[in-house]
């Protein structure tokens, strides 16, 4: 596993607004020691975004796109790609609408697998990031099985998201290798629990998860990239992103 962690931007979503916050956190997050990121949570071109990257030495390795677009706008979801130097075209989640019944599924994988292929042509990856939604059970199936089953493992490779792999009731680690290296990215986020049994989003290394076994099923599965990732920070997020990577750098991260 690449040992350049990673920065996701959809926890800095409201600072990549426009083009100029895109280059202050640009600057801010390479200040904090990262090279690698994903680009999620703005709606800026590609075109815009590149040059700014590039000054500041930060490489995209994953996006995420809405799976509408992957339907409707496949050849810019491919330029989009192209130019940010990107091959892992992420979908964010799978829209409610499909989860709610066996045939929504059915009909959601079998989009997958149509923008899998036409990426495919084109030398980039498919890849589907979890939530919670896809572990549960559908005539005693998980969706997350079926999207595992139904896809293809060359073509379709999965974002595995640690906190809520944990919440729908599975082992990170165990989940991660046991997808190999179809779990092509991870998302590292920690979950504190609270003591009124409810559970928060946490910097890495200050919630519960094992990141020790987390880690090393990573380097076990193939994954190639690992990002840090929190949807809702209890403190400023560039903070946040910064304990994480201090966390992250005292087993072996850069």
């Amino acid at each position: 596993m690449d040992r350049r962690i990673g920065a996701q931007f959809y926890t800095l979503r409201e600072h990549i607004g426009t083009i100029e916050g895109f280059e202050e956190t640009c600057r801010r997050v390479s200040e904090i020691g990262y090279k690698v990121v994903q680009i999620s949570g703005t709606s800026l071109a590609a075109a815009e975004m590149r040059p700014i990257l590039d000054r500041y030495g930060l490489e995209t390795v994953v996006t995420h796109r809405a799976y509408e677009d992957f339907v409707n706008h496949i050849e810019e979801i491919i330029e989009y790609n192209r130019t940010l130097g990107c091959t892992l075209c992420g979908i964010g989640m799978m829209p409610f609408s499909y989860s709610k019944s066996s045939e929504g599924v059915t009909e959601f994988i079998k989009g997958m697998n149509r923008a899998a292929d036409a990426l495919e042509k084109e030398g980039l990856y498919l890849g589907y990031h979890n939530h919670v939604l896809e572990f549960a059970k559908q005539d005693g199936v998980f969706i997350m099985d079926r999207l595992i089953r139904e896809t293809d493992p060359d073509r379709v490779r999965f974002i595995a998201d640690t906190y809520w792999l944990q919440v729908g009731g599975m082992d990170p680690a165990g989940f991660i290798e046991c997808l190999g290296e179809r779990a092509m990215a991870v998302h590292f986020k920690d979950l504190k629990a609270n003591a009124d049994n409810t559970t928060e989003m946490a910097e890495v290394g200050e919630g519960s998860l094992d990141w020790d076994g987390i880690i090393k099923a990573c380097d076990m599965a193939g994954v190639r990239w690992a990002l840090v990732e929190q949807d809702t920070c209890r403190r400023d997020p560039f903070e946040s992103m910064k304990m994480s990577y201090k966390f992250l750098q005292t087993k072996g991260f850069r």
